[in-house]
């Protein structure tokens, strides 16, 4: 899939990945995997369930297409701001691809009758598919054929308020806008062409778990180690835990690397607002307690002195970066609640940057969705 979804690798190394051609390229090889049968058309319209596993837990989630209309109007929302040079990168591929080649992260509030369904039916027939990908995570796939079920789903979904992009706001803001251009460009447009909908996975929300997402710093903006341990003092309760790694252990909590060290921080009342959804986020209390105030990063989007560490590699390659004196000082948050980025979302609020990280990410290439 690759070779669709970046297809810049069948082409020159000094090819702008931008370019014209690489657009091209993946139609071209969008093409070939179908003209070779490596993608096959289904002949009738399914829906389908991806479940995934990771250390002995297992999330199920519905592949459905989404309404391009939901998006428009905030019943699908977000919680994260998009860039548009990376919008338009997405959407140039969706256009000349004319398809959805790689579903996007979605979650829902949880609804007994639907796990019910999908209980039921991942119990009582064997997947299409059933492999364990070279990152040790499980992945198992059914075809829901049933019109029955299929429209069951469809009016269980129907009586759910909102849905939520939990990961790939770029991906999503790229398919529904291609799927608006195409409605406004149509002037026999009815509403039930395929590029009025585009291509998600939706899981609930009490399956899913968002992992942290680390920060370290190269710099203690002209201070030592001790005067810097010190000036936090003013806003945190610290505490020296010594040489071995120390995780956050609940919200507000924080771990802190530097000088072989690793140090507790409780952030102390008054530094936070848990009535805000942007004040109880923990990335926002180092943000305005720690990193603006003491260390001079203003921006995170921009500043080359921060740079961000997904929970997934281990609190052990913090260490080693600080070890290696590439990075001064590495901080560990406790991961972000799905409450959290809910209550954001329906807040029409946006999350700090790099805040999020879902884990397992989905693999590309078990649905495509055509646009015709």
């Amino acid at each position: 899939m690759l070779h669709i979804i970046k297809p810049e690798i069948d082409l020159p190394e000094t090819i702008d990945e931008h370019d014209e051609a690489v657009y091209n390229k993946a139609k071209e090889n969008f093409e070939t995997f179908k003209k070779n049968g490596w993608l096959v058309q289904d002949e009738t319209a399914n829906l389908y369930i991806y479940a995934q596993t990771m250390n002995g837990k297992t999330q199920y989630g519905l592949v459905a297409c989404a309404a391009v209309e939901d998006y428009m109007n905030n019943v699908i929302r977000k919680h994260e701001l998009t860039r548009p040079d990376k919008e338009e990168d997405r959407m140039k591929h969706v256009r000349i691809t004319n398809a959805n080649m790689e579903p996007v992260f979605f979650s829902y509030p949880a609804h007994a009758e639907l796990d019910k369904i999908v209980t039921e039916f991942t119990t009582t027939n064997q997947p299409d598919y059933d492999f364990t990908s070279v990152d040790g995570f499980g992945h198992h796939f059914w075809t829901i054929s049933d019109p029955a079920i299929i429209n069951r789903i469809i009016e269980i979904f129907s009586t759910i308020p909102s849905t939520y992009v939990a990961d790939g706001h770029h991906r999503t803001a790229a398919a529904a806008l291609v799927g608006n251009e195409k409605r406004k460009n149509n002037p026999n447009h009815t509403g039930n062409e395929e590029y009025n909908f585009f291509l998600a996975v939706h899981f609930p929300d009490n399956q899913l778990t968002i992992i942290d997402y680390n920060r370290v710093v190269k710099d203690l903006n002209g201070q030592t180690d001790e005067e810097f341990v010190e000036t936090l003092k003013q806003s945190f309760e610290v505490e020296l835990k010594g040489t071995e790694i120390y995780r956050p252990c609940c919200l507000h909590n924080f771990s802190m690397y530097l000088g072989g060290n690793w140090y507790s921080l409780t952030a102390k009342q008054g530094t936070y607002n848990d009535a805000d959804p942007i004040g109880v986020l923990d990335v926002t209390i180092l943000s305005n307690s720690i990193l603006s105030t003491h260390l001079n990063i203003k921006d995170l989007r921009t500043d080359k002195r921060i740079d961000f560490v997904g929970g997934i590699r281990g609190l052990g390659e913090l260490k080693k970066r600080v070890d290696s004196s590439e990075m001064k000082v590495a901080f560990a948050l406790y991961p972000v609640s799905m409450k959290q980025l809910i209550d954001i979302a329906d807040t029409g609020n946006i999350m700090p940057p790099k805040t999020t990280w879902f884990e397992p990410k989905l693999r590309s290439g078990l649905v495509v969705h055509e646009l015709v």
